[in-house]
């Protein structure tokens, strides 16, 4: 994901440059009524209502919306688009009749990978005096070392500068593709690393609260009917089919089915102890960020420990970012040995649970949003995160605010060595 974001980084700058190219291009040709800052204030418009509709891929109703954009950009005859096979998709402009005659062009131009050019005078037009096309670019779209279509430029001037704006364009073109291709790879990771979550719901977990549930049957029947339906919710919104991202009261409220299921198996071993602010209740987080952490918390640090211990889960404001924190006082680990473990957590599969969280995290809000661990042998797990309360791109499916608790948690224990930023 890292070397995805870097790449994504480089074809924005790229992306930038051939605008600023274009720019070059644009104020050089037209006359000295039009100021340099009316061109680059247009050219920045119609470019940016092109990009959003590149990034969904070369369909027709992307290529519809570039081509009409382009064309009023570049003030030339017509812009069309073609797919990978050379089947045109849109043309926006005139002198629509010649693609006919472009057809031989474009389809070199995609099978050899290199511009065509094509002046008006080799074709056969029977109006050659009042045909408002002079000269016509074809360029292929190469993205990832595939051509995806053509782009086609009709000027109605000879000049050298139709075929340097051509060259700019579709540079700006097979960048937007290239980004919008790197976002689809981008959610289907993230999608992966969900699906990896939910795998981590240990079978034990399942299997056990059944038992448990099973074993109140005859004594509580009232009982047993709570849990089961608990037990129904909590595994009906982890298995959700839609959404990356929800809202930290949705999390609260599956991690309190979570807990109320596993309080029933404990009995008095296992303690809750919660801090939620209301405020904070509305702030977008990942979906299933909080769940693994309470369960690493219960399963690892609690289950082992001789009569139990206590679970606090704490979520306070933090000016324009919400800090929340899952500790317990568990039998804990060495520091050191958790830090190795967890900087290549998403690809060796050690501690899947934190790892694949604290990845996503940085994955989503930036390495300055890596999880802060303290931790020692004997003296338990404090996990905390840091979620903005705002960022681009970060919208939740669900936003249903549950209950929340008051209780106050137990502070900090002197004991743990505290950990940097994992990495």
């Amino acid at each position: 994901m890292v070397e995805l974001l870097t790449e994504q980084t480089v074809l924005g700058i790229i992306a930038t440059l051939a605008v600023l190219g274009l720019f070059v291009l644009l104020c050089r040709a037209r006359r000295v009524s039009t100021s340099v800052d009316e061109a680059v204030a247009d050219a920045l418009h119609r470019m940016s209502k092109a990009a959003p509709d590149l990034r969904d891929g070369l369909t027709p109703d992307a290529a519809d919306k570039a081509c009409k954009n382009l064309v009023e950009l570049l003030k030339c005859v017509a812009v069309g688009m073609t797919d990978e096979r050379g089947a045109l998709l849109s043309w926006d402009g005139d002198a629509n009749e010649h693609y006919v005659d472009l057809q031989d062009a474009i389809v070199k131009a995609i099978s050899g990978e290199r511009k065509e050019f094509v002046e008006h005078d080799e074709l056969e037009c029977t109006d050659k005096s009042n045909c408002k096309m002079r000269q016509a670019v074809i360029v292929p779209l190469i993205v990832e070392s595939r051509t995806r279509g053509a782009l086609i430029i009709v000027g109605g001037v000879g000049s050298k500068r139709l075929y340097r704006m051509s060259q700019e364009v579709a540079r700006f073109v097979c960048t937007e593709l290239e980004l919008g291709e790197l976002q689809e790879s981008r959610q289907r990771l993230a999608q992966a690393e969900v699906k990896a979550l939910r795998a981590q719901i240990s079978p034990h977990f399942v299997y056990n609260a059944l038992n448990a549930i099973g074993s109140l049957v005859r004594t509580d029947p009232e009982h047993a009917r709570e849990l089961l339906q608990e037990f129904a919710e909590f595994t009906r919104y982890s298995f959700r089919a839609n959404g990356l991202f929800t809202t930290l009261a949705e999390e609260l409220r599956n991690i309190d089915r979570y807990l109320t299921i596993q309080r029933a198996r404990y009995n008095e071993r296992l303690s809750v102890r919660l801090r939620i602010s209301p405020e904070v209740l509305n702030v977008v987080v990942p979906f299933l960020v909080l769940q693994p952490l309470v369960e690493n918390a219960v399963q690892h640090g609690l289950a082992n420990k001789p009569g139990g211990g206590t679970v606090t889960i704490i979520a306070q404001d933090n000016g324009n970012e919400a800090l929340i924190s899952v500790e317990d006082d568990g039998v804990g680990m060495d520091a050191d040995l958790l830090l190795d473990d967890l900087k290549d957590a998403h690809k060796s599969g050690a501690h899947v649970g934190i790892g694949n969280i604290n990845h996503r995290m940085r994955t989503v809000f930036g390495e300055d949003y890596a999880l802060m661990v303290e931790t020692a042998p004997d003296a338990g797990m404090k996990v905390t995160m840091r979620v903005p309360k705002f960022s681009p791109g970060v919208r939740p499916v669900l936003a249903v605010v549950p209950d929340d608790g008051a209780d106050d948690g137990p502070g900090p224990d002197d004991r743990r060595a505290k950990l940097s930023p994992v990495r």
